[in-house]
């Protein structure tokens, strides 16, 4: 199970995961705080990349560069448009073997080994409980 907390604190809005981790939320017109959809992007991009590093290094080839970019659009106020994952990586010099062996894990990884893209692809059930009053 994973669970996050989000509250308003003095300063705006805090996600805090049960590890203490946390991050600023807020509007997409505010500067320092990461937007509800940015951080949707931030956690597709963070499921494939940690996911595709490991298994790309456990088989010997370990990438120089390794990053995701996760781009998608607004089609209406409450509507994203196709979310597109673009990596950006190095090879280590001298590995022939390396491109393929990432592309296969990548492509792995995208379709069946990342839990927030097949919950975004797939959809997910969500459940709103709120205080008796």
């Amino acid at each position: 199970m994973a669970t996050v907390r989000v509250e308003r604190t003095d300063d705006g809005f805090v996600a805090t995961n049960e590890r203490g981790a946390s991050v600023a939320v807020g509007s997409s017109d505010q500067d320092g705080v990461f937007s509800p959809v940015e951080l949707l992007l931030a956690a597709l991009g963070g499921c494939e990349i940690v996911t595709v590093e490991p298994l790309t290094a456990k088989r010997g080839h370990r990438l120089v560069k390794l990053a995701v970019r996760v781009d998608a659009e607004k089609v209406a106020p409450t509507k994203l448009g196709p979310i597109t994952t673009t990596y950006e990586i190095e090879l280590p010099p001298g590995d022939d073997k390396a491109a393929a062996v990432f592309e296969s894990v990548a492509h792995r990884v995208h379709e069946n080994h990342c839990t927030v893209g097949r919950a975004l692809r797939d959809g997910t059930e969500t459940h709103q409980v709120l205080p008796p009053h």
